[in-house]
């Protein structure tokens, strides 16, 4: 069994799940953008907030990975591989290709960080240290469902992303965004690394990746209803069968 301290670690990413969840029932997160607003304290370019705060999710991970016993081992190396597929491209590539001239808070930029810095420490000490991966946990069924749904989750995530560049590089100031994921919901990245995560939760299965993947819904379900709101009232036009996070649900 994990040590006591490692314990409250996970049990502390799920109560910041629930409190990340409530919180942002009533306040929209002011990332930069379309819902970007004054009253939250000095600022920097998003470029530069989206690298500063999503780089310890890759390097910290990282770090911590390279501290466990089993950090040569095949089935760890892999989890590996899937964590810092996503974060490498959305630390240091996305915030690259980024066309706004947006700002962020730097409150949220550290509050973005200390998350990252819990879950990189929960989540790479789980897979290199506590947890129990054999080689033989590769003809596990969980493993390679996990595998299958965290791919198609980060090929949604990457190619809604794709959508929304390409888009603003036709013009200036926002527009609807159509094709790809966007038929169905008005934020498919973010359905998209839901999906992602709960994937890593299926591949691992551990209370780790549980934490992960619910803190993930508990943060984007709701930014993606704020963003739905925000579509519908500003274009009169916007498609009425499209759905905030889930197809033909919610």
């Amino acid at each position: 069994m994990p040590p006591g301290p490692y314990r409250w670690f996970v049990v502390a990413e799920l109560v910041l799940a629930a409190v990340t969840f409530v919180a942002l029932l009533f306040v929209v997160a002011p990332y930069g953008g379309r819902h970007g607003r004054p009253g939250w304290g000095p600022t920097v370019p998003a470029r530069v907030g989206w690298v500063v705060m999503e780089a310890p999710a890759s390097l910290a991970f990282l770090g911590f990975y390279l501290l466990g016993a089993h950090r040569a081992d095949l089935v760890p190396l892999l989890f590996l591989l899937l964590g810092q597929a996503h974060y490498v491209q959305r630390a240091f590539v996305y915030p690259l290709l980024m066309r706004s001239g947006s700002r962020m808070p730097v409150l949220v930029m550290l509050l973005a960080i200390l998350f990252n810095l819990l879950n990189a420490w929960v989540n790479a000490r789980w897979i290199s240290e506590y947890g129990d991966y054999p080689v033989s946990w590769l003809a596990d069924p969980r493993f390679w469902i996990g595998v299958v749904v965290f791919a198609a989750g980060y090929a949604l995530n990457i190619g809604s992303d794709r959508i929304l560049r390409r888009l603003r590089r036709t013009g200036g100031g926002y527009r609807i965004p159509h094709g790809g994921g966007f038929r169905f919901v008005s934020s498919p990245n973010y359905l998209g690394e839901i999906v992602e995560w709960t994937g890593w939760a299926i591949a691992t299965w551990s209370l780790a990746g549980l934490a992960f993947a619910l803190y993930t819904v508990a943060n984007l379900a709701p930014r993606a209803m704020a963003n739905h709101r925000w579509y519908r009232e500003t274009f009169p036009d916007y498609p009425a069968s499209r759905r905030a996070l889930l197809p033909f649900v919610l």
